[in-house]
This record gives C-alpha cells, sequence and structure tokens, in this order.
C-alpha cells in the first residue's frame, strides 16, 4: 500500500517531534513540576504566535481558488481565534495578564524568525505549502497533548490539566484530523520535487516547534 504524503512527513520530521515530546518543559507540564514563570513566558509568546498562525491560514483563503478550500481556511482561522485562545485568556486571567499586558510584550527571536518562516511560505507558495507549515504545530500538539494525557493524575493537575485537557480533546483532535486529510488531498498528484519541498516546510517547521520549546524553558527574549 502506497505511504500517504501525510504519512511521509510525519516519518520525516519523527527524530525533532521525539525531542519535543520529551523536552523537560512539556515533561513539566505532564508531571505538574513545570516553572509557573517558564509556563507565562510560553504563553505570553504563544498568544503572539498564534496571530500569526492565524494570519497564515487567512493566506490560504487568499491563495485558494476552490470556494470549498476557502472556507476551510476560514474556518480554520475562526477556530484559532474564537477557539484555541479560550485556553490562552483562560491562564492569563489565571496569571492576571491583560490582552493590552500581552501586546507590550516583544515577541522572542524565536518566535519571530517561526512565523516570519510560515508568512514566507504562505506568501510564496500555494494551499498545499501553506498546510505544511501549518500542520507540523497543529499536529504535534495533538500527540503532545494525547501523550500527556495518558500520565495518571496530569489531567487532573490544578494549573496544568486545563492546557493538557485542550490539547488532547476530541475537538482539537478532530480538526488536526481534518488538516491531515486536507495535507494529503492537495498533494495528491503532485511530483517528487513538490512533495520534497513539503517535506522540507514540514520538517523546518517542526525544528521551530523545538526552538519554541528551548526558548519558553529558557525564558529567552
Amino acid at each position: 500500500m502506497k505511504q500517504s504524503v501525510s504519512a511521509m512527513l510525519r516519518q520525516a520530521a519523527a527524530p525533532v517531534w521525539e525531542q519535543c515530546l520529551h523536552h523537560p518543559f512539556v515533561t513539566g507540564i505532564g508531571d505538574g513540576t513545570l516553572d509557573g514563570e517558564k509556563f507565562r513566558h510560553f504563553m505570553l509568546q504563544d498568544y503572539l504566535y498564534l496571530f500569526d498562525y492565524a494570519r497564515v491560514f487567512a493566506l490560504g483563503v487568499v491563495k485558494a481558488r476552490d470556494p470549498a478550500l476557502m472556507r476551510i481556511f476560514s474556518e480554520n482561522v475562526d477556530a484559532i481565534l474564537h477557539g484555541e485562545m479560550k485556553i490562552h485568556r483562560a491562564y492569563m486571567e489565571r496569571l492576571g495578564i491583560t490582552e493590552e499586558q500581552v501586546f507590550a510584550v516583544q515577541p522572542a527571536l524565536d518566535n519571530l524568525s517561526y512565523t516570519h518562516y510560515m508568512l514566507s511560505v504562505a506568501h510564496t507558495g500555494g494551499p498545499a505549502e501553506i498546510v505544511a507549515a501549518i500542520l507540523a504545530c497543529s499536529w504535534s500538539y495533538a500527540e503532545i497533548g494525547q501523550a500527556l494525557a495518558e500520565i495518571p493524575g496530569a489531567v487532573e493537575h490544578p494549573f496544568y490539566g486545563e492546557w493538557i485537557r485542550g490539547y488532547a480533546s476530541a475537538d482539537y483532535a478532530a480538526t488536526n484530523q481534518a488538516l491531515i486529510a486536507l495535507m494529503d488531498r492537495l498533494a495528491d498528484g503532485m511530483s517528487g520535487e513538490q512533495i520534497t519541498r513539503l517535506t522540507e516546510i514540514f520538517v523546518n517547521c517542526s525544528r521551530y516547534e523545538l526552538g519554541f520549546w528551548d526558548m519558553a524553558w529558557e525564558l529567552r527574549q
């Protein structure tokens, strides 16, 4: 049976994802030992990141020629701005952080590099390249959420449990599976050279994900 393009992307990024899953920041969320200041730094940077992540989806609306595809990209913009950000807003409320304070924070260099790369891919590529850039974040968080949820007591943790439940939820998994299916649909019939380009984008974004965890762990500005 022929391997799907999404499976090829996942396989190519596997060594990087293994590092993400066992990163001390991620394992600290899972066992509840993560320093609160590091999590606060992460949430501030991730909130800023999500706005650019939504802009990448929005460029999918611009690049799509098929109205159905335009709707898919548009629905994902809405899901980020009104769905995933709920987790961040809930934590900001608990941490006493206003949205105005978030936008007074400078994006860390790791954050800027990652989002600028995704936006560059979106500006120069088409819908398939856009989904390849987006998918590394969505899919890796789904796997991390599921893995952490399997740790006894992790989802009940009074502080980090909400984060784990959000990324381990059935809704988040369904959204991610839809993106995986879209990746395979858009890549159908592509040449080997085009798939190599998608793989390069996906692996690069996976490496940026690892760098984002490093940034949060080391409190890099």
